[in-house]
Parts: structure tokens; sequence; C-alpha cells
């Protein structure tokens, strides 16, 4: 009796360590299968978020100014039927009645786990001249002194002595560089080449060439939006032009000129001639505030310009009532966010040149899009016998982007010899403007695409 007690005591000891053993691997087996169900949802539901992106940049190519589709959406398995849905939410950016971008917010989940969802956000907007550096339409030499933070484009050949970051592209498989370009003789070159610093493995050529035509701004439609009361007009001054000082309230203070000093100069468009740039004589007109909705600004006449911007600002100088006469903008002196943080941009368009003056400071600092439409962006050359020690500056700090019809140059050389300019040069460009532009930010495509993609805890 004593041995068949023990033996029924050791079955229910072992029965019982065989269940608790049994459950808790059944235990563990089901938090398995639960965890493992949870992370399919966990990836279905991003899969079900990005295909309202997807479903709503239909929506937008079909119908550009509907932004009308927040709301919940089946999401269908085509094997499978019904599996979940996402919810869309939509926010438009505008300016001047127009929008610049679209925030899509898509949050998806599983009919299993609605529980399990996730949520991620992007812009919608088209690529802009802000996502290059530098956008030329002809031969160019960027100097051994020079240092590129961003993407480098010219229709035209390109000598990459400087320091690139980024790539540097050209339409060209050869071209002709001559002397100008420090070749002598002159010689039939690759489309992008270096003898100093540049970046070999970042050099692509030839590439599509860029449609300079196709981001000529509708200069006629911002001048009518401007007189239709949105944003601010200047008619011609019946003076010199205009001088125009940003300030950092959001606001200008407008200046007419009424006597410019001329000074002897060289560019490769005219050679030498004598340039009135100077300013002599003005006369304060009024101070101007820029709508944070609209910030376009219309000048019908010359522009020179300095300060501290702040909000997003498009300015344009363009004379569209004399056929025969394009205007120019003179850089007066450092133009400047009050932040880098995206909030602010500056759009300057020079219907013919946009050019850095004379009488800028020793360390000149420009912060914005710089677009010379016809002519070119640049520092002319002035000779240091009259013009000392102004001809000749230290270093020129640029955030953001060249766009440039003619060859861009703001140092000037014999040889090896530095004669006039910058002495050192600097650029990075602000992608940031991109994301959040400015009215009439010229793009550089007709498609829209994502841009900014994050996951939104």
């Amino acid at each position: 009796m004593n041995q068949k007690g023990a033996i029924t005591t050791l079955t229910l000891v072992f029965a019982s360590v065989f269940l608790l053993i049994f459950s808790g691997l059944i235990g563990f087996i089901l938090v398995q299968s639960k965890q493992s169900q949870q992370k399919v949802a966990w990836n279905q539901s991003l899969s079900i978020a990005e295909a309202g992106l997807n479903y709503y940049r239909w929506h937008l190519a079909h119908y550009p100014d509907d932004l009308s589709g927040e709301g919940e959406y089946d999401y269908a398995d085509p094997e499978g039927g019904n599996i979940g849905k996402y919810s869309l939410e939509i926010e438009g950016t505008q300016q001047c009645g127009q929008t610049t971008a679209i925030t899509i917010t898509s949050t998806g989940w599983t009919n299993k786990l609605p529980n399990t969802k996730r949520t991620v956000s992007v812009k919608y907007i088209q690529s802009t001249v802000a996502d290059f550096a530098y956008l030329l339409n002809d031969n160019v030499w960027a100097g051994a002194d020079r240092e590129i933070k961003g993407p480098y484009h010219s229709n035209g050949g390109i000598r990459m002595d400087g320091e690139n970051k980024s790539l540097v592209t050209s339409a060209r498989e050869t071209w002709t560089c001559t002397e100008s370009f420090g070749c002598d003789p002159s010689e039939e070159m690759p489309g992008v080449f270096t003898t100093a610093n540049g970046n070999e493995e970042l050099f692509s050529f030839p590439v599509p060439p860029f449609d300079f035509d196709g981001i000529t701004m509708d200069l006629a439609n911002i001048k009518g939006i401007t007189q239709g009361g949105q944003g601010i007009y200047l008619p011609p001054s019946g003076e010199k032009g205009y001088h125009v000082i940003l300030n950092n309230d959001q606001s200008m203070d407008v200046y007419e000129i009424t006597q410019l000093t001329s000074i002897y100069a060289y560019d490769t468009e005219n050679g030498w001639h004598w340039e009135d740039s100077v300013i002599n004589n003005e006369n304060f007109l009024n101070n101007y505030p820029i709508s944070s909705s609209c910030g376009l600004i219309f000048i019908e006449d010359n522009l020179w310009i300095e300060g501290e911007t702040k909000g997003k600002t498009t300015i344009v100088s363009a004379d569209l009532i004399n056929p025969n006469v394009e205007t120019d903008i003179w850089l007066e002196g450092n133009i400047e966010y009050t932040t880098k943080d995206g909030s602010d941009g500056l759009v300057l368009v020079g219907q013919h040149n946009n050019l850095i003056g004379l009488n800028v400071p020793d360390t000149l600092e420009l912060h914005g899009v710089y677009i010379a439409q016809t002519g070119h962006f640049g520092r002319n050359h002035y000779n240091c016998s009259w013009y000392w020690p102004e001809c000749k500056r230290s270093s020129l700090e640029m955030y953001g982007s060249v766009i440039s019809n003619g060859r861009v140059g703001t140092k000037w050389t014999s040889g090896t010899t530095w004669v006039s300019g910058f002495e050192k040069r600097e650029n990075i460009y602000d992608p940031q403007q991109s994301y959040n532009p400015p009215s009439f930010l010229p793009a550089i495509s007709e498609e829209h695409i994502f841009k900014e993609w994050e996951e939104v805890e």
C-alpha cells in the first residue's frame, strides 16, 4: 500500500509539473502568436498608410486644385478583400491665393487589429530651382578658392576647380575651354573637368539640358496680382530707380534714387564701360509692411536692395512698359534671413542682371534665391587703381541658390593674380525653400513629387 501511494504521489507530482510546463508552453506560443500578429499588423498599417498617400497623389494629378479629400477609406487586398482602412488629413500652404505646397498625413490600420496604427506625413510639391546651389546656362569656371555645398548644373561646360560636396552636371559632352577659362591655348575638354580641388567622382556629363525657357516666370501675371491689391506694386520712379531696405519686422523702407555716380567697370557682356551703380542721392518715400499671406513685390524699375528679411518674400524688378528696356538688381549689402529654420525665404528676380555692387561689406552674406533671367549674376571687375580698397573684398558667403542665364563671376584674376572681386567664396544651398517655397519660386518640372517623408509618432 505504501508503494502504491508513493507511485500515485509521484504520478500526481509529474502530472502537475507536466501541466505547468505545458501551460507555460501554450502561454508562450500564444504570446508569440499575438506578437507575430501585431508585428504583421504593424507592417501592414504602414503599407496601408502609404497606400493612402499614393491614392491622394493620384487624386491631385487628376484634380490639382481639390484639397477636399479628408476622411476614411477602405483598403482592399486584391486577393483578400478589404483588410484595413486609412484616414487622410490634407493641409495646403498658400501664398497670394496660390497653393505652394500640400501636406498629406495618412494613418493606416488593419481590420483585425484596428488599434495598431501608423501615421506618415509628406510634402507634395514640385521640384524647384532651390534644389540646386547653381543653375547656369553658359560655360563657367569655378575657381580653386570655391567651396560649393549643393548640386551644381550648367547647360554649358564646367571647369570645377573648387571643392564640390555634391553632384556637378553638364549638358555638354565636350566644350572649348578658352583663355578666359584658364586654358591657353584653347582646347577641347570634357563637359566637366578639374585641375585642382574638384571631386571627379561627383561629375556627371552629358545629362539632359535644363530648360531655362521653362523657368521663365510670368512677370505679367505677377505684376497683375500686385496691381490687383495683393502684395506691393511700385510703378516707374521717374528717376534712377528704387533703393529698398528690408527690415526684420517684415516691412521694407523704400527710397527713390535721384542721382547715381558712374564708375568704370568690366563684364563679359559689355567689356569696359561706365556703370551707373553707386547711389549718390535719394529721397525716403515710405515704409511698406509686407503681407505674410502674399509677400509678393513687383518693382517696375531698377532696384538696389539690402537688409534682413522675415517671412516668405518674392521681389521682381522688371520693366514691362518699355519693350526695349530690361531692369537690373544691385545687391547693396548683406541680405539675411532672421532665421534659417525654413520659415524665412527670399526670391529676388532681376529681369536682366542680378549684380553685387562696389560698396559692399568686406564679408558679404547673401541669403535667398537669386535669378538673372536674361543676364547674369555676379560682381563686375573694378580697377583697383581707381577704386581701392572697395575693388577687393575678403569673402562672399551665400546661403541659397543662383540661377543665371549668363556666365557667373564674382572673382577676377589676371593669370594667377587676384585683381578684383571676392578672395574667398562659399555657397550652401537651402533645400528648405523647396519644402515651403515663397510665392512663384520657379519649378523645374511639371511633375509633383513627395518630399520630406516622416513617420508621425
